[in-house]
């Protein structure tokens, strides 16, 4: 065999050998394919014993290291008595944790009605930094939800799509200007396994796509714990080059890329959930959890399936499929929604009945579900509210603000009115919580909530100790990865000695890093450079800075924030105080989350969905200090860090910035660093220590992923599978029901009125707080029975234009004589008014808002 020089000859193809394991390890094959062990300390242990410089080098990612450790040194593992029995003691592990009644499983001995299965749509998962199926927050916490789900046992399968080039890795240009690398992925040398007939042949699913071409995607599935996540890969050979790219990169390509990627998302991923359950005998799920637009498609497949299989009409189908349908949204502005060209969703739809991507699915049916104000426009997020009886946001501010931004789809109802609650995001505790931070607080497997147990004896001095050696990591890193980005930005080793003394293990150290959009305001702190420099540089009081963050590759403003920020950090005089690291990932946040002890987070309000960063530094002792914004709004109390003070009504962004930066300086020159640096005689700043329990006590059982699951479960789950149920028994009695009942209410709705209405003060002359008043209507029905609508008193203050607020609604009895009476005690002094309105109403609607139907008395 001919030995050829490697800088002279390229692959062709890319592929993965496995590691063969020694029949004796061959349960580290299954310790290392499950990714509980991204959250399991023990078995990340047992893979650092199995070469420590080898599980360096790879990172911690346990396939790699069985691909790369010696077969020798693995011979002498399978021999190791004391080795075998701790792989002994982890499978077992392991399998109690798989098979073992969990929270879910008790809850469901109490509450029957929870779903044997719910399916959890995203575009991104951010799991591990071993598989790079994520860029930002959005991924991340859809691993933590699963993450959570799991150790929660509840029955969750998660859908998605595999990119064979990830997102990608960032880098710097001597300028500082952000570059991008994307490497490309084998999944087979990914904690991934094929889906597979009995016969070892992989499944695909197919979808329908223009001029007779078809879509295949082959379905690789990770294990996250006791949960399945089903990843679409539509890289094969029998697919047209254009198909066989839909899944290359996350949120790469034009508007056309784009829709197929969520086309199969949504699409695919039904076919594949649906096989998926077929094959292994898994529960098909009851209840789909849409996690922002991108997926939202999949409500139309499922449609199809009511349609071509069970025989309803679009009417039915579509109640059906709503009933069972949970949307959240993660939006807090218009312009960050998923909109595409009508002409171009009627170019995948199809312009009739039978032909196009969904046989049976009129295509008018489907763009009505995208409407919005912009009639050439397709609206994801408008589909998705349509398509789901219950929605919500991502932190109670967030659910305010989405009520408002999406109004007009409930005309006639109050903002407070429009269906779409709220479920504040969380974190995977086990996952962010530094292992020395879980070990002093007691922190269970099932993320229970850090400090519940055993806090209280933890000493001042201890925890100070701690938090000290956390930061003297984080040092060290931020050193490693400074060095290694001037050395790719082009620079000489010999001149990078200046490296070696970057960052003080001693210092006050502030950390902000995140994605860069504009909102998030990467140089808000660059305002004014010279205050900045103050703060980093005062001889009494310094602060360091470390800033990480990814720009949207087609964003160029985002890239020239970075660049603002790279240029001043370069500085010689400030560049030991502040640092830009380059290719933002979960493994550099942990150090970050470990090592910061104050976090930084200014958006422009309300603008941050939830923004969970933050949590997990709170996680780990670390003080935010925030823009009262997503989370933070309702978890700050004064005690547990800082708001920054917004200047909310400034019309002038200039001036705003301006005004929120000197806010922030004054914050930290006056208050954060003073109160760093303010030692009792042993060294320790009892003041902040102070803070950092009341953080760890406080928030550290609300920003738990847990807590969110099991909101989700309670508030949105059983609620959606009660529903689903009530409209899919009895060959979908409920679900014909509700379609006819809809159809009658829009066929008669124009004609339905209120003739007239008064209101009289009972056994008095003149009204008085809490004194009852009898408000009486007729109403006009046009055919619809007095038993299928709510006739609803309405009273609150009124102002100047005669609009109500704070109202108090009661809904009116119908009586024999025709009217509708009811008795409203008065809520309210000064200023007052009533009004009588009309909502439908029937048993399977979720809330008397669902139909955007209301009329009011004139």
């Amino acid at each position: 065999m001919g030995v050829v020089g490697s800088a002279s000859v390229r692959a062709v193809r890319r592929f993965t050998v496995r590691a063969h394991l020694p029949e004796q390890l061959a349960a580290l094959g299954t310790l290392a394919t499950n990714l509980r062990w991204t959250w399991h300390p023990p078995t990340q242990d047992l893979f650092a014993a199995v070469d420590p410089e080898v599980w360096e080098r790879v990172g911690g990612d346990p396939l790699r290291l069985l691909a790369e450790v010696p077969a020798e040194r693995m011979a002498g593992l399978a021999r190791n008595e004391n080795f075998l029995a701790r792989t002994r003691a982890l499978a077992d592990d392991l399998r109690r944790y798989l098979t073992g009644a969990r929270w879910y499983q008790r809850r469901q001995e109490e509450e029957p009605g929870l779903p044997a299965a719910v399916a959890y749509f995203s575009m991104e998962f951010g799991v591990t930094e071993a598989l790079p199926n994520y860029s930002g927050g959005l991924g991340v916490l859809a691993g933590d939800h699963l993450k959570a789900a799991s150790d929660l046992g509840v029955p969750l399968v998660g859908v998605g799509l595999l990119y064979r080039s990830g997102y990608f890795r960032q880098s710097l240009s001597l300028d500082g200007w952000q570059v991008e690398h994307y490497p490309v992925l084998d999944p087979r040398g990914l904690p991934l396994e094929p889906l597979t007939e009995p016969t070892g042949a992989p499944i695909q699913v197919h979808v329908a796509m223009p001029g007779g071409r078809v879509l295949r995607a082959r379905i690789w599935k990770a294990q996250v714990g006791r949960v399945p996540l089903l990843l679409l890969d539509s890289d094969l050979p029998d697919n047209d080059p254009d198909l066989r790219g839909v899944t290359d990169r996350l949120y790469g390509g034009d508007q056309d890329h784009r829709i197929r990627q969520e086309i199969l998302a949504g699409i695919g991923g039904v076919r594949a959930v649906r096989t998926y359950c077929e094959l292994t005998g898994h529960p098909q799920p009851e209840v789909f959890h849409t996690n922002e637009g991108h997926a939202g498609f999949l409500g139309l497949e499922r449609i199809r399936e009511l349609v071509t299989g069970e025989g309803l009409d679009f009417e039915q189908a579509q109640v059906a499929v709503r009933a069972g349908t949970v949307f959240t949204t993660h939006t807090p502005v218009p312009a960050g929604i998923d909109r595409f060209p009508v002409d171009l969703v009627r170019h995948y739809f199809g312009s009739g009945v039978s032909d196009g991507l969904l046989p049976g699915v009129p295509a008018d049916r489907v763009l009505a579900l995208g409407a919005e104000d912009n009639p050439g426009m397709f609206n994801m997020a408008h589909m998705g509210l349509r398509l789901a009886q219950r929605a919500n946001g991502v932190s109670a501010l967030h659910g305010r603000v989405s009520r408002e931004m999406f109004h007009k789809l409930w005309p006639g109802f109050d903002v407070d009115e429009v269906p779409i609650g709220a479920v504040t995001n969380g974190v995977h505790g086990p996952t962010w919580a530094a292992r020395e931070i879980s070990k002093l607080l007691g922190e269970s497997e099932v993320d229970s909530g850090v400090g519940l147990r055993g806090f209280e004896p933890v000493t001042d001095s201890l925890l100070w100790e701690l938090r000290c050696a956390l930061r003297t990591r984080l040092v060290e890193e931020v050193r490693r990865r400074v060095r290694q980005a001037w050395l790719q930005r082009g620079a000489a080793a010999l001149e990078l000695g200046w490296t070696d003394s970057v960052f003080d293990p001693e210092v006050l150290t502030v950390g902000f890093a995140r994605r860069v959009p504009t909102y998030k305001r990467l140089t808000l702190m660059l305002r004014n450079s010279n205050r900045l420099r103050q703060l980093l540089l005062d001889p009494e009081r310094p602060v360091q800075l470390v800033v990480a963050g990814k720009s949207h590759p087609a964003d160029e403003g985002g890239k020239a924030l970075i660049q603002q920020i790279v240029r001043f950090a370069d500085d010689p005089a400030v560049r030991h105080r502040i640092v830009f690291l380059t290719d933002y990932d979960m493994q550099l946040a942990r150090y970050l989350y470990w090592g910061c002890d104050v976090w930084l987070n200014n958006p422009l309000r309300p603008l941050e969905a939830c923004g969970t960063s933050g949590m997990k530094a709170a996680l780990n002792g670390g003080l935010n200090l925030s823009v009262r914004d997503g989370w933070w709004d309702e978890f700050y109390d004064g005690s547990n860090g800082w708001a920054i003070p917004t200047a909310d009504g400034v019309g002038d962004p200039n001036r705003r910035d301006d005004l929120e930066a000197a806010a922030l300086y004054d914050l930290l020159g006056s208050q954060v660093a003073p109160l760093f640096y303010d030692r009792g005689e042993d060294g320790v700043p009892n003041r902040w220590m102070s803070m950092v329990r009341h953080t760890l006590a406080s928030l550290g059982p609300r920003v738990q992923a847990s807590r969110m699951v099991q909101e989700y479960v309670e508030s949105y789950y059983l609620p959606a599978a009660r529903s689903a149920a009530a409209v899919r028994d009895e060959g979908f009695r409920g679900a014909k029901d509700l379609a006819e009942y809809r159809a009658r209410v829009q066929s008669a709705w124009n004609r339905v009125r209120v003739l007239d209405c008064d209101m009289s003060v009972n056994g008095a002359q003149a009204p008085v707080l809490g004194a009852p008043v009898t408000v009486r209507a007729r109403v006009e029905l046009a055919g619809l029975d007095p038993a299928e609508v709510d006739v609803q008193a309405v009273v609150g203050r009124v102002d100047d234009a005669d609009e109500l607020r704070n109202v108090v609604t009661v809904s009116m009895v119908h009586t024999d004589a025709g009217e509708y009476v009811a008795e409203v005690r008065l809520p309210h002094t000064g200023a007052a008014g009533f009004t009588v309105r009309v909502l439908p109403r029937h048993a399977l609607l979720g809330t008397p808002a669902e139909l955007g139907r209301v009329v009011l008395a004139r």
